[in-house]
């Protein structure tokens, strides 16, 4: 009996072990910690009550204290910089760290876009003289300063993906990175994004959507999952921009997909496995 039992107990680990290795892996990323104290509220929720594994955080942000308190409260939370060199919203704004005119808008404010947008003329990097040198001064800045409150920062990510502003950026970005030892997103280059698969105006179609998407997620792979978690209360009911006026809706609907009993169960019953950035390979 000891003969036969011990092989057999030796295959269902290396089985165990094999699927495990062999499950799609996913990592459910929450993004602009500190632009509202609502969002900073639903990025913690969908943390400790939900699926999502790691927060990005924008350090000059308006809320970047608080975020910084319930981080440091709550140390297992996986952390990624948020690099941002935009403040797009109409009525709540934010400024560069550093001394860098060439980032600002005439108010001395970030610009509110990367690239040009017709609702603001003028109103992008892109379309002002941007030096290099003071986007470098800012984002070492950022850094430094997450570094200096987080110090389990795990990687660096893109606001509004202002890091692909021109190539001399990325390579910019690429260079802090390794200067810092901190990992840049999407490295590995064997991270798949992924996104709902179907609509998403509404909270059941969000989740419905999420769910359709989990059951397509392939053995083996590692998949990224990006979105704003918010609440639908008075604060995020005032925050907007030209042509995003559903905010306060819509990033509800996002902490309720991240809190949803039904996608936990989706989650558990296709035997994927969630994980923070920290647990990529690099």
């Amino acid at each position: 009996m000891t003969k036969t039992f011990l092989p057999f107990l030796l295959l269902l680990v290396i089985n165990c072990s094999y699927a495990q290795q062999s499950a799609p892996r996913l990592i459910v990323r929450g993004d602009d910690m500190g632009y509202s104290h609502s969002g900073n509220l639903a990025l913690l929720k969908c943390s400790k009550e939900g699926i999502q594994t790691s927060i990005e955080i924008i350090v000059p942000s308006p809320w970047f204290p608080e975020a910084v308190k319930m981080l440091q409260e709550n140390p297992g939370i996986d952390v990624g910089i948020h690099l941002a060199i935009t403040s797009e919203w109409d009525h709540v704004k934010w400024r560069p760290l550093t001394d860098c005119p060439s980032i600002r808008d005439a108010d001395g404010y970030f610009f509110p876009m990367v690239r040009p947008n017709k609702n603001y003329p003028k109103g992008s990097i892109q379309e002002n003289d941007w030096k290099l040198a003071d986007i470098e001064k800012e984002f070492r800045a950022q850094i430094e300063m997450a570094l200096r409150k987080l110090p389990k920062i795990s990687h660096l990510s893109s606001h509004m993906g202002c890091t692909g502003l021109s190539p001399e950026v990325r390579e910019l970005t690429r260079r802090l990175a390794k200067e810092y030892k901190i990992p840049i997103d999407p490295e590995p280059a064997d991270l798949t994004y992924t996104t709902y698969d179907g609509p998403k105006k509404t909270s059941e179609e969000k989740i419905q959507s999420f769910i359709s998407m989990l059951g397509k997620l392939q053995p083996g792979k590692t998949y990224l999952f990006v979105d704003h978690p918010g609440l639908n209360d008075a604060e995020l009911q005032a925050i907007s921009h030209i042509g995003y006026e559903d905010v306060a809706v819509d990033r509800q609907g996002v902490t309720d997909v991240f809190t949803s009993e039904k996608v936990k169960a989706a989650v558990k019953e296709r035997g994927i496995i969630l994980i923070p950035y920290r647990d990529l390979p690099h």
